[in-house]
């Protein structure tokens, strides 16, 4: 079969999709990834993906720019002419399933988040849920990462009841994301790995953060991620040296490897304004670290409130420094507890061949002739 796998970035694919695409690789597909080219590029075409450019303008939000966004993904999916489509990311959803119902070709989105503009409000929110409302009509199957974003496209009817499928994230692999002691050192060392925007509560972190540091000192912050996301509510470079030149926050960078800072974190927290499932608190718990979260949809599924981490009031400040400060006072074996609780529930709920399989058998009953003629069995990923 020829998959086609769209997303607003390679390295989305390539961070978040791996799995899937070499599950089809290794039943002998042809898997072409349509994304913008960026430095993950090579790796994906190392893997024995093709890869095609994608010309999209992921921040704008011009009706006429978005309008000759559905011909140009017409345009590609006519001349890569897939057997079906697997498309992630807001754009590529709305606008790639509305060429591909023209063309005919199935077409299988997931929703892994709502997006800045959905969590906007008002008139935009409204002009979004008319776009899902009329992409995703008459798509037999969508993916859905939380039963919240899920029955909330229904409550707001975006979809029909028949269409809809949980998957728990993007999973994660167990074996690479294996648990490791807590550090021996005497400070409480806090993690966000995010990229610095607004909504994943980046403003929120640092602020309590700054409080906190006032008050005591055998506490650290540290933020792992890229500056300059191409994204409407993302922060600024000189926001970030500001944090690290006043002692709040350690910057880390951009690491393609987060396994050594996680190893040395006590505690991994997301104080995000709203999530499918977030693949660093899966990481994060799949090592045994305990979680401090907001009770949002997407992070309240990953983390069981005082069992494997701890959760918080979004956009709230003070809730978030009492629940750090909280963390800080536990005794070493309480968080242990945690960690290890953290790490069962990866196994039993978010094992990446969970989403694998749920892939595999939704191609099979989107193109059924194709997949009982080619497909090999079935190969199930490391549990």
């Amino acid at each position: 079969m020829r998959v086609l796998l769209t997303v607003n970035a390679a390295w989305n694919a390539l961070n978040f999709r791996r799995p899937i695409i070499e599950a089809l690789l290794r039943q002998g597909h042809h898997v072409t990834v349509l994304a913008p080219l960026d430095k993950s590029t090579e790796a994906l075409r190392a893997m024995g993906c093709d890869v095609t450019d994608l010309q999209i303008d992921v921040q704008g939000l011009s009706p006429r720019q978005d309008a000759k966004l559905v011909g140009r993904f017409a345009r590609h999916f006519s001349t890569l002419r897939p057997d079906v489509i697997l498309s992630y990311t807001v754009k590529n959803n709305i606008f790639g399933a509305v060429a591909a119902k023209r063309l005919g070709i199935p077409f299988l989105p997931n929703i892994s988040g709502l997006g800045t503009g959905f969590l906007s409000g008002g008139t935009l929110r409204l002009v979004v849920e008319t776009l899902y409302r009329f992409a995703f009509r008459d798509l037999p199957i969508l993916f859905f990462q939380n039963p919240d974003d899920r029955d909330l496209f229904l409550k707001r009817r975006l979809i029909t009841a028949d269409q809809p499928r949980l998957l728990p994230g993007s999973g994660v692999d167990l074996i690479h994301f294996a648990p490791t002691p807590l550090p021996a050192s005497q400070d409480t060392v806090f993690l966000m790995i995010s990229r610095l925007l607004r909504d994943k509560g980046v403003a929120e972190y640092v602020l309590a953060a700054q409080q906190m540091r006032a008050r005591r000192d055998n506490v650290r912050f540290q933020i792992l991620g890229p500056v300059g996301a191409a994204n409407r509510s993302a922060l600024g470079a000189a926001d970030l040296d500001r944090w690290v030149k006043d002692g709040i926050i350690e910057h880390l960078s951009e690491h393609t490897d987060v396994r050594p800072f996680i190893t040395q974190a006590d505690c991994v927290v997301l104080p995000s304004y709203r999530e499918g499932a977030p693949r660093t608190l899966l990481e994060a718990a799949s090592m045994a670290r305990p979680l401090i979260a907001t009770d949002v949809p997407g992070c309240r599924h990953v983390v069981n409130d005082g069992v494997s981490g701890l959760l918080c009031k979004a956009r709230d400040v003070e809730s978030l420094r009492q629940t750090m400060e909280d963390f800080a006072n536990m005794p070493t074996d309480a968080r242990t507890a945690m960690g290890r609780a953290g790490r069962d529930k990866m196994q039993r709920e978010y094992d990446q061949s969970i989403v694998v399989d749920a892939y595999l058998a939704a191609i099979s009953d989107l193109t059924p002739g194709l997949t009982q003629s080619t497909a090999q069995p079935a190969i199930r990923l490391r549990a």
